[in-house]
């Protein structure tokens, strides 16, 4: 296995994407612990409804209907989604003003209960992403995929980072990238390889004081299919 160093991977990213402007312009910074705090449980149930149904789908086509989930979702209300009967649940489903399924529609009223227990909890469920350690981002994976429901493989990850919560992602142009170098082999998300791609983080938030946000997005900058065109970057 070896490892390279945060300034191999930001001078890689740099030069497919067109110099240090360029690439610093497309890094965004993750929010405070203090604004994870303030977001409403409603709004992180409706991230995380928005990457249930993203899941598989045309992200552009769940955003365009985005204000009707809002509408037919009663704001993604915690309590009131809690009080729905199951009849009630099924016609919704239905509703031709979102995406017809069914399973995906379930998943709201048990994720609502998921972070109505967490919230009884930690007194909010923002408090509990809040103060969740980014050097275990993975633990909170496994917490979404486990106490929720349909928030396993990238789903919880994308609604996480959605909400502004410092986390790495596991793309493919990522994964590929940890195969190459030796970090890890076989499932990407198996204990082990969890393990090494959390403490390969680490060790490169720990050398650059970068967040893990910018970090992954420099790693995903440097590989794959996404070299900046020679005419942009003489622009």
């Amino acid at each position: 296995m070896k490892q390279e160093s945060y300034q191999v991977i930001y001078e890689r990213a740099c030069e497919r994407k067109g110099g240090e402007l360029a690439l610093e312009s497309l890094l965004e910074k993750p929010l405070s612990s203090t604004q994870l705090e303030s977001i409403g449980n409603d709004r992180y149930l409706a991230e995380l409804t928005r990457k249930v149904f993203q899941s598989g789908f045309v992200w552009r086509v769940v955003d365009q209907k985005w204000p009707d989930f809002e509408d037919v979702f009663w704001g993604f209300d915690i309590e009131k989604l809690l009080m729905m009967p199951d009849d009630m649940l099924e016609r919704k489903a239905t509703d031709p003003k979102i995406i017809r399924h069914l399973k995906k529609v379930w998943s709201i009223r048990d994720n609502a209960l998921m972070i109505r227990d967490v919230s009884d909890e930690h007194g909010s469920f923002g408090r509990f992403i809040a103060q969740w350690p980014e050097d275990n981002i993975v633990g909170l994976w496994a917490y979404l995929k486990k106490h929720g429901s349909r928030l396993g493989g990238n789903t919880g990850p994308y609604a996480l980072r959605a909400t502004g919560k410092d986390t790495f992602l596991l793309t493919r142009d990522i994964e590929g990238y940890f195969r190459a170098m030796g970090i890890i082999e076989g499932s990407a998300t198996s204990q082990k390889s969890l393990r090494a791609i959390q403490t390969f983080f680490n060790e490169l938030h720990e050398s650059s004081g970068r967040s893990y946000s910018e970090l992954s997005r420099l790693l995903a900058f440097g590989v794959g299919d996404n070299r900046v065109q020679a005419v942009a970057a003489i622009r």
